[in-house]
């Protein structure tokens, strides 16, 4: 059946409200049309879906159609209208939720952690249900560490993302390049979509793509340091040279370095300490989801050409009084 312009398999016999359901569509939120006829909500349960349905499914946005809708970002098949994403750590459970809708993310990092007995509040509480869940292997040494922690994220229901990162390095964290490929390698033909934290040199991210990865996510300076991009020369080759999206995560530390990130043409940029050791976390928040923006709208425009050796004026130097 075709559903929202798209050919997809579905098996029958299954009722409209057994479809919505399974493809996690919030039934209060949307309206369907089959076959060019609205079908009432009281109707979902009893309508039985045929392979010939045309079926469209709507709901309301904000505004009208604007540049996220044109031009998404896309991960394995999976797409986002945002293309910041958010590092959760470092905040409170109750500011999370906060941060994320100001940041306007659709998808957000959580690490893996030994459960305290009798139970605690859980950051899951927290999430909007319209995010993605990247877990992330934060605390992995090596490759099969990595791995175990991927699969028990899996068993708690965070899907198949996840944010790769392997660090035995304590004192400057920087990623291991080599246990990432071996880690990404595995996860990538167990059916994850694995977006690996790796320093940016262009063989390793050749590497990371022929065995699998869905996307490469190269620092722009050390873990939390906020130095912005000191690496910007080799993510300037990786998104040259690679066709995965880039998205630069860690050490992005102000808004105008994401929108100079963006600019390079980066698929994404991730922040976290730059969020959560702002005076106002919330507005910070605003502030990065704006400059990710405009730097995207800076790329697609194409930037202005940069003079080296002479000035050139905007308004003629002729014509007035006397030439």
């Amino acid at each position: 059946m075709q559903v929202n312009g798209k050919q997809i398999t579905v098996k029958t016999p299954i009722t409209l409200k057994e479809f919505l359901l399974d493809q996690d569509y919030t039934l209060s939120h949307i309206a369907v049309e089959i076959n060019e006829a609205i079908i009432p909500k009281e109707a979902y349960e009893t309508t039985q879906l045929k392979e010939s349905d045309i079926i469209e499914i709507v709901n309301f946005v904000g505004g009208g159609s604007g540049l996220e809708d044109q031009d998404p970002l896309i991960i394995k098949d999976h797409k986002f209208h945002s293309r910041f994403i958010l590092g959760s750590g470092k905040f409170s459970l109750e500011m999370t939720k906060k941060v994320i809708e100001n940041a306007g993310v659709e998808m957000a990092t959580l690490a893996l952690r030994r459960a305290n007995v009798g139970g605690e509040e859980n950051i899951l509480d927290y999430m909007p249900s319209n995010v993605t869940l990247l877990p992330n292997t934060s605390g992995a040494r090596n490759a099969s560490e990595a791995v175990r922690i991927a699969h028990l994220a899996r068993e708690l229901g965070c899907g198949d993302f996840v944010k790769l990162e392997i660090i035995h390095d304590s004192k400057y964290l920087m990623p291991d390049n080599y246990e990432t490929i071996k880690a990404t390698e595995i996860l990538a033909k167990e059916g994850f979509i694995v977006m690996p934290y790796m320093y940016p040199d262009l063989n390793v991210a050749r590497e990371l793509e022929n065995v699998g990865a869905a996307a490469v996510m190269p620092l722009g300076a050390p873990i939390g340091s906020n130095k912005g991009l000191l690496t910007k020369p080799f993510i300037e080759m990786l998104v040259e040279e690679i066709s995965l999206p880039i998205i630069v995560d860690a050490g992005i530390g102000r808004p105008s370095q994401a929108c100079e990130a963006m600019e390079l043409g980066v698929a994404a940029v991730m922040a976290n300490t730059s969020i959560a050791t702002a005076r106002d976390v919330a507005q910070m928040a605003t502030a990065f989801k704006l400059a990710v923006e405009a730097g995207r709208h800076a790329y697609l425009a194409g930037l202005g050409r940069v003079l080296e050796k002479r000035g050139e004026a905007s308004s003629p130097l002729t014509g007035f009084l006397n030439d």
